[in-house]
């Protein structure tokens, strides 16, 4: 802010920077966001925060993250030059590939430090460079957290606590003049290993077993197990201090040390720059197009087959939530896919909200009203809202088999398939697709790669406890899960992104149903019915006759044609559900090519003219017909016996069993009964009949805090900014609130008159305020209105209107001019 002194801590760093850039710190770390911080200091304190900053380094590149993890094994404050040297080594190395590798690093270097200071993890100038202190501790070397380097810790730090006696020993052993102030002796030995010189002749004295030891530490870990009785070569590093003690039993190889073996470097491979995709494979962009727009037609059929498989009522929900194994079996042999790829679908239903449990005493799964509207959109639509779905969810299907952190086995649609990280893997590898040309299919394992180094493996959480050990390994493997799950749902075609993919991601649903329309078949109208009792469907069909013919018949085969099948099981569905046989004939002639096949004709009369002869009622259940040779022939059928039947009157026949079972036992038999109201009617089974109450699509879970927009995180930095200003500065009529920090104190009369005026001149007012609990707190507001003892006001620090009893306010202090503007 036009200063030239340079700042001192990072809060004076921060009070240097402009608005726009407090915005992009507010953007790009939104957890110190919660709740808006009320003044420069507090936003720096929290951005030191054990957790903000573990979030913080989550989210940085390799190369920037390998800068912060040099700066905390340099001095602290460290100049440019050093942090410059310790990435790309002191030239005395081996220098093989050194000076391309170290012209990419001095030219990253800038880019990387320059987003370290965005995000308040480095502040100061360059040459006077600070790592915030928690980043250091997290990043710095200590037995129990080893540095992600490999470097132990300085001189200084290992023989903290050492004797002079034994610092003596080490430099007479190492030719060093002695000297008994432990600070000097200290100096003295960390001077010798920091010169190549004098360093380079030690280690030419070295036995070559001690060279073999030293190879092995000098990358890390740094720390060695002693055995009772060292071997000589050890107890040769150990005289001289190249190993020195971290416990009785546990060596060190100092800082000093290892980087004069690493040649200077931080890192063994410093990786400036990301690395490159890989092209797999070079296809045509209109068969791309094709392929993905017939595996995406053929995703919109999966998902109806299984709305239809549970359309009156699906499977029961388990006590702990989530499908059986054995009803997802069953699912995949309906839908004729393997059981991950069916899990996979019916995740996808569950994510765009086209299935949800019907909250019924006995739970189960079912559709929702919404899958009624969802089959009645264009199949360019249909599809949109499911790449648009599988884009957004953080539910994933990949973990179905595997067990969480209690050893419990994961089920589709449980509870604990949700991971935040999902819906960003899945953007980022599709953006990594479409950077490529059109119809270039990239190799996964390169795709992985550059996904390792934008987000490297994690550092230790809060408390110092390692993060879990997948977690780096998780995303790499939703990585994976998205290239397959992208390909089934017909988002790439034969590996390349499709054009409507990179509509759907740059410009919208909209654009890529647009996209997409012309690629999709027409349905059809029509079937070709034969004489074998089938009837072949040579393309899609309109959606009111695929619903009629799923009824009337059986699909035995899928593919470029739907191959169905007429049975009497399949006629008499149809019967059940209201039809009549003058209905089904008209039906088949209205809609087929062919004539309808005589045998077909005979099959649709033989089955009406038995349907609906026996008649089922609750009795607990019963059994009439006219026909007494009917009932006799049941009765004498053995296969009866388990129905316990018994007669009531010549045409009547009752059982304990409940009527759904007795109309399945008796289909089993071969009869054609129908059941009836308690009025007599015959009741319809309608197709469709279960829904669950309206249903909302499950919401994501986010990962982290979500990303302010434009307009809060203006009013945010407004907010800090006067809040700051109100902590350091005298306000005009508030003289006794001198103290940094406090809580301006003005008397009930004043405050009155004070936001009365503001509410009259439109502008803004610094408050004090105690809320319920008792928690006091700074505020900047815009009083609206004020009456009946409270006081409505825009609040800047929360971004929206609030209103405030007036005994609740402690006092209330004017703006300088410049800031409540």
């Amino acid at each position: 802010m036009g200063t030239t002194t340079p700042p001192r801590t990072l809060a004076e760093a921060l009070r240097a920077r402009g608005d726009e850039s407090l915005a992009g710190l507010l953007r790009a770390r939104p957890d110190l966001l919660s709740p808006v911080p009320n003044d420069i200091t507090q936003l720096a304190t929290r951005a030191g925060t054990r957790a903000s900053v573990v979030r913080a380094l989550e989210h940085l590149d390799r190369f920037a993250l390998q800068t912060a993890e040099a700066l905390a094994v340099a001095p602290d404050p460290a100049p440019y030059d050093t942090l410059l040297s310790l990435l790309t080594g002191d030239g005395q190395g081996d220098g093989e590939g050194r000076d391309d590798a170290g012209a990419a690093i001095t030219a990253a270097l800038p880019a990387a430090l320059t987003t370290l200071r965005e995000q308040a993890l480095v502040w100061g100038e360059d040459q006077r460079l600070h790592l915030v202190r928690t980043a250091r501790e997290l990043l710095a070397p200590s037995p129990q957290h080893p540095s992600p380097t490999g470097l132990g810790p300085t001189v200084a730090e290992a023989t903290a606590g050492m004797s002079p006696g034994r610092l003596q020993e080490i430099l007479t052993a190492a030719g060093l003049p002695g000297t008994h102030d432990p600070v000097s002796a200290v100096a003295a030995l960390a001077g010798l290993f920091t010169d190549r010189t004098r360093m380079a002749e030690l280690l030419d004295t070295a036995p070559v077993e001690a060279l073999s030891v030293l190879d092995r530490l000098v990358w890390g870990p740094p720390y060695g197990e002693l055995t009772p009785n060292p071997a000589p070569p050890v107890q040769w590093l150990r005289d001289r201090g190249l190993l020195l003690p971290v416990s009785t039993r546990t060596v060190v190889l100092p800082r000093e040390a290892a980087l004069h073996l690493r040649a200077g470097r931080a890192h063994r491979v410093p990786e400036p720059v990301p690395p490159q995709l890989a092209a797999a494979a070079e296809r045509d962009p209109q068969a791309v197009d094709r392929a993905a727009a017939g595996q995406g037609f053929m995703a919109l059929s999966t998902v109806e087959e299984l709305l239809k498989l549970w359309n009156d009522g699906g499977p029961p929900i388990l006590r702990a939530g989530g499908l059986s194994v054995r009803e997802l079996k069953r699912a995949a042999v309906a839908l004729d896919v393997s059981e991950p790829v069916a899990a996979f679908w019916i995740e996808l239903a569950y994510a765009a909200g086209l299935l949800a449990s019907d909250g019924e005493t006995d739970e189960r799964y079912a559709p929702t009203p919404a899958s009624d509207e969802w089959l009645d959109l264009p199949a360019q639509d249909r599809w949109t809202h499911l790449a648009t779905a599988w884009l957004a969810a953080t539910r994933t299907a990949g973990l179905i088999g595997g067990q969480d952190s209690k050893g419990r086995a994961l089920s589709t649609l449980g509870s604990d398939l949700d991971r935040s990280a999902a819906p960003e893997v899945r953007r980022r590898v599709l953006t990594l697709f479409a950077s490529l040309p059109t119809g270039t299919a990239p190799d996964p394992q390169t795709v992985l790669a550059r996904l390792r180094w934008e987000r490297p493996v994690r550092v230790p959480g809060p408390g110092g406890q390692a993060a879990p050990g997948d977690a780096s390994d998780l995303r790499s493997r939703i990585a994976l899960w998205t290239v397959n799950e992208a390909e089934l749902l017909g988002i790439t075609g034969r590996g390349a992104l499709s054009s409507q993919a990179r509509a759907l991601l740059d410009e919208g649903p909209a654009e890529a149903a647009a996209r997409l329309a012309p690629l999709i078949p027409e349905p059809l109208d029509h079937v070709l019915l034969q004489a074998d009792l089938t009837a072949v469907a040579p393309g899609p069909l309109e959606r009111p006759l695929a619903e009629m013919l799923s009824v009337l018949a059986d699909v035995e085969s899928k593919g470029g044609a739907t191959v169905y099948r007429f049975t009497p099981g399949s006629v008499r569905r149809a019967l059940d559900a209201g039809k009549a046989a003058t209905d089904l004939h008209a039906f088949l002639s209205t809609h087929s090519r062919t004539p309808v096949p005589q045998p077909l004709s005979y099959l649709i009369d033989d089955v009406a003219r038995r349907h609906g002869h026996l008649r089922i009622g609750a009795a607990s259940a019963y059994v009439r017909c006219d026909d007494e040779a009917v009932l006799n022939e049941i009765l004498a059928d053995k296969r009866s016996a388990t129905l316990r039947l018994r007669r009531l009157a010549p045409t009547v026949l009752a059982t304990q069993a409940d009527p759904g079972s007795l109309l399945e036992g008796l289909r089993e038999m071969g009869y054609a009964p129908a059941a009836e109201s308690a009025e007599g009617d015959v009741l319809i089974t309608r197709a469709g009949a279960r829904r669950t109450p309206p249903r909302t699509p499950p919401v994501p879970v986010p990962e982290g805090p979500p990303v302010p927009d434009a307009t809060l995180l203006a009013a945010a930095v407004r907010a800090v900014r006067a809040g700051d200003t109100a902590a350091r500065a005298v306000h005009r009529d508030a003289p006794d609130t001198a103290t940094s920090g406090s809580l301006p104190r003005t008397t009930p009369a004043e405050t009155l008159v004070t936001v009365q005026a503001a509410a009259m001149t439109g502008s803004a007012v610094w408050i004090g305020y105690v809320n319920a609990d008792g928690a006091a707190s700074q505020r900047v507001i815009a009083p609206v209105k004020v009456e009946g003892g409270f006081v409505t006001a825009y609040d800047h620090t929360a971004d929206e209107v609030r209103t405030y009893p007036l005994h609740r306010i402690t006092g209330v202090a004017e703006l300088a001019d410049e800031q409540s503007t």
